[in-house]
Parts: C-alpha cells; sequence; structure tokens
C-alpha cells in the first residue's frame, strides 16, 4: 500500500493503534506531551475503525503515527524527532 489513508489526515498528529497496545499506551502519552507543546492537534485512531486493507499493512506496526498526514514513524514515537517534524 502505498497511498495515505484518508483517515491519517483527521488532525496534524494521528496514532494508529488498538486497546491493550502497551506501545500504543507509552506512543500516546509522548505523542500527547510533544504535541501538547505546540498545541498541535491528535488523535488515535483504532485499527477496528479502518478499512482491511489498512488493517493488514499496519497491524503488524502499530502504533503507527502520521504527522501531517504522512506516516512518521511505527512501533515507537521518538520524542526528538516528532518535536522537529510538527516545527517542520
Amino acid at each position: 500500500m502505498t497511498e495515505i489513508p484518508d483517515w491519517a489526515g483527521r488532525a496534524r498528529v494521528v496514532m494508529l493503534g488498538r486497546e491493550g497496545c502497551h506501545l500504543c499506551e507509552d506512543a500516546w502519552r509522548i505523542i500527547d506531551a510533544v504535541a501538547g507543546e505546540s498545541d498541535a492537534s491528535r488523535i488515535e485512531v483504532s485499527l477496528d475503525e479502518v478499512g482491511t486493507a489498512d488493517r493488514e499493512e499496519y497491524w503488524d506496526k502499530i502504533p503507527v503515527t502520521f504527522v501531517d498526514g504522512s506516516r512518521h514513524d511505527f512501533w515507537r514515537v521518538d520524542e526528538g524527532r516528532l518535536r522537529a517534524a510538527l516545527k517542520g
């Protein structure tokens, strides 16, 4: 899959995750803190909410982070890298 999904543009930072995922919880804490510094919009999208093709593409990479509609990170969120992306 090469196209960016429509749901990835719902906010400045979008995290694709699922309930009960400890990596997702860790990633969200970083996203919430870093995005909060610049008041950037951020949302979490559940893997259960996306279409079959997106589930197949991303299920083994969650959490997957998108910034400004483009895939940014997966599995973990690097605080410095996210901060730099939000400044740009």
